[in-house]
């Protein structure tokens, strides 16, 4: 029985922190934060292993009317990664995928107009990533995340979260070079139930972290 709680996103990044140890003060490490709440998390992991920190803006297209479910997703850099396997077996007209990725794509210019203030993308290529975010419940948006990086020519991709589904994990473990977490529970309704405090995380508050780390200009 997992009996593991986090206090809030901080606490729970310095413990996922202490499973990444080996990658610390490495030339070519990255992590990147998946906004909104990957990004208090992400703040201790780089702050502890003195790597740079950054975002991913990963936007998960989702079936209508069954929006967990992703038939593909747009990422940070024009990537695109359409489930071939969801579209075909569910029949989506290619209108309808026009349609949400339209919608999502201007949620994704919002969030890389609001963190990047006109800054270019992370260059992942070649280098270690460490992308990080606060829970992973389902694991789709996460493995879009993997996928885009995977385009992008990342070198060694390492997923990380306090908190993964023990069935998201499995399936993230075969797609990525390694998958950290603090606790695998097999009974996971949300990411929230492993929490005392999971409000919201803001833009203003994801701003102000990638201000403290240098990425935003204007510390």
């Amino acid at each position: 029985m997992q009996t593991v709680r986090f206090h809030d996103r901080v606490e729970a990044g310095r413990l996922l922190a202490q499973k990444l140890g080996k990658y610390a003060n490495q030339s070519g490490v990255l992590v990147l934060a998946l906004p909104r709440g990957g990004v208090p998390v992400a703040s201790q992991v780089a702050g502890a292993l003195n790597v740079p920190l950054d975002v991913f803006v990963v936007r998960k297209l989702g079936v209508p009317g069954n929006e967990e479910l992703a038939m593909g997703a747009i990422a940070t850099g024009g990537i695109r990664v359409l489930s071939g396997e969801v579209v075909d077996s569910m029949g989506i007209p290619d209108g309808i995928i026009a349609e949400v990725e339209a919608r999502e794509q201007r949620e994704l210019e919002r969030r890389e107009r609001t963190y990047r203030r006109g800054l270019p993308s992370p260059d992942v290529q070649g280098r270690t990533i460490i992308v990080v975010d606060d829970g992973i419940a389902t694991g789709s948006t996460m493995l879009a995340a993997v996928a885009a990086l995977r385009q992008l020519k990342a070198g060694r991709i390492v997923v990380a979260a306090p908190t993964v589904a023990a069935a998201a994990f499995s399936e993230i473990k075969k797609t990525t070079d390694e998958i950290v977490a603090v606790i695998v529970p097999e009974d996971f309704q949300g990411v929230g139930q492993w929490y005392d405090d999971f409000s919201q995380t803001t833009d203003d508050e994801v701003c102000q972290i990638l201000r403290e780390h240098g990425t935003l200009a204007g510390a």
